[in-house]
Parts: C-alpha cells; sequence; structure tokens
C-alpha cells in the first residue's frame, strides 16, 4: 500500500532527521502555524447521528462522536530536518462535540521552512499518561480505570451498528492501555497500546506547507475514518462485540488499522 509505505518512511525519519534547536533559530525566522482537524469517511465529511456509512465487513454504522490525543507532534521539513511542538503544550485532545478543539493554534514559534509531513503520537507515551493529570472536563472525562492501566484513553469512537439480528446496536471503539489477565480473570500486566503514525501529504500534491516570517500558517490533519475498520485487518462489529476496553486483542487490532487513518492538507480543508 502506497500509503503505507510513504507512512513508514515518515515515521523512520524520525530517527535519522536532525531536529531544528528552537534556541538556535532567530526570533525573525520564525512563523506561526494553526493545525485543524477533520473527519472524514471514503472522502467525505463525516455526518455524526446518520445511519448510512458501511465498512469492509459490511457492518452498516452510525458515529455520535470522536475524541482523542495527539501529542509529541514533530513537524518534518523538506531539508532533512524537524521540529517537536512542545513549548507549551505538547498534547492536544480532539473532541468532534467541542468545536475549540478542532483547531490548534500553535504556541510555539516554528523555524520558517517548507513542511511536507508530520509525525505524531496516537493517544498519550506511558511516561506522560498519567492519572489525574487533568483535572477539568472535557479532558478529564477520557480517564481510563486504574484497574485497567490508569491515564486516559487514547481514543473514544462511539456509535452504532446493524447486528446480525438487524437491530441497532452501539459501540464503544475505546483504545487505552491494554491488560493481560489470569485464569481467574485477574489483571496480571498491562499492555502499552500508543502508536507513533503521521500525516503526509499525497504524492500528487503540488503544495507544501509553507512556514514564513512572521505569518500565520494553516494545514488539516484529516482522520479517514474508515480506515480504523479495513487496513491491514478488516474490522467486523458482529465478531468483536461493542466494547473493546478490556479486549486487548481487539485493541490490538484497532491499533493496527489506525497508524494508516490519516493525511495532510495543504490549503486546509473547507468547514
Amino acid at each position: 500500500m502506497l500509503k503505507a509505505n510513504l507512512l513508514f518512511l515518515v515515521i523512520i525519519s524520525i530517527f535519522i532527521n536532525s531536529c531544528k534547536d528552537p534556541d538556535e533559530v532567530p526570533a525573525n525566522d520564525t512563523g506561526k502555524l494553526t493545525i485543524q482537524f477533520f473527519h472524514y469517511y471514503d472522502g467525505a465529511r463525516v455526518k455524526f447521528d446518520t445511519l448510512g456509512y458501511v465498512n469492509e465487513a459490511g457492518n452498516q454504522l452510525m458515529f455520535s462522536e470522536i475524541q482523542y490525543f495527539i501529542s509529541d507532534v514533530t513537524l518534518h521539513y523538506m531539508d532533512g530536518s524537524s521540529y517537536l511542538i512542545n513549548k507549551w503544550k505538547d498534547i492536544h485532545y480532539v473532541d468532534s462535540d467541542i468545536l475549540s478543539t478542532m483547531t490548534w493554534d500553535v504556541y510555539d514559534s516554528i523555524p520558517a521552512g517548507n513542511i511536507d509531513s508530520i509525525s505524531f503520537t496516537f493517544g498519550i507515551n506511558e511516561e506522560k499518561n498519567q492519572s489525574f493529570m487533568y483535572v477539568n472536563p472535557p479532558e478529564s472525562l477520557m480517564f481510563w480505570p486504574d484497574i485497567l492501566g490508569g491515564g486516559y484513553h487514547y481514543m473514544k469512537l462511539n456509535g452504532k451498528w446493524l447486528n446480525e439480528q438487524q437491530q441497532l446496536s452501539p459501540f464503544n471503539f475505546h483504545l487505552g492501555i491494554g491488560q493481560l489477565y489470569d485464569n481467574q480473570g485477574d489483571v496480571t500486566g498491562f499492555i502499552q497500546n500508543y502508536f507513533r503514525t503521521g500525516a503526509v501529504l499525497p504524492v500528487y500534491s503540488s503544495y507544501a506547507l509553507q512556514i514564513n516570517q512572521g505569518q500565520v500558517s494553516g494545514v488539516a490533519i484529516v482522520m479517514n475514518l474508515e480506515s480504523w475498520f479495513t487496513s491491514p485487518n478488516t474490522w467486523d462489529f458482529n465478531e468483536w462485540g461493542g466494547e473493546i476496553m478490556q479486549n486487548q486483542a481487539a485493541m490490538s487490532v484497532g491499533c493496527e488499522n489506525g497508524k494508516d487513518a490519516f493525511i495532510l492538507s495543504v490549503p486546509v480543508y473547507p468547514n
């Protein structure tokens, strides 16, 4: 898959590219960045609470809401360098029910140059994902029970599917820390399911994200919801059911599918 190969190259670049040190970049060589977040399904904006989406397994779906964290966002420049966003906020929360979260006005002064990809952690890494670091909603409502590993959900994707009895059944496609269980059903350990992924400009794009001195640039990170249920694993709600928080096998499949769920758009997608 071309998209997956491009994504792999982006992730590898995290380790081989040099990083721009903001303390060494003159202030007059920087600009500002605004990131907007959009949710699409098969090339069109998602219409929430609308039945009619069909995944690869043939499940008819409707989506009610989506909430998630991305963190440790890294901008990759066409000259091979990179810049980590971390001056004020290194974790951003996106909530389809809260319009303000769909736009991130990045605090950092971003080094000028042309950017062709962005990589990030989907969720929050083990070191940072600590219980009670958010005391106010909406972020605090993303808590992951301590008995299941603590910290916070990586994502809540909620909706309904038409089950085998042709009845609408709710699903909570929730990703977070996984658990290991013994024969008695007691938790014996935890598995960190956060993953590094990214968003790249389409290969046919004639654009690059240009950070210009003294100007504010905009870019969109687009989540393609169908990818969570398609590649590399075909997701069947009739097989996995509607609750997966305590099913590490299901969460592992979901996280594998999510690694190519994002693309980058310049200019920003229309509202």
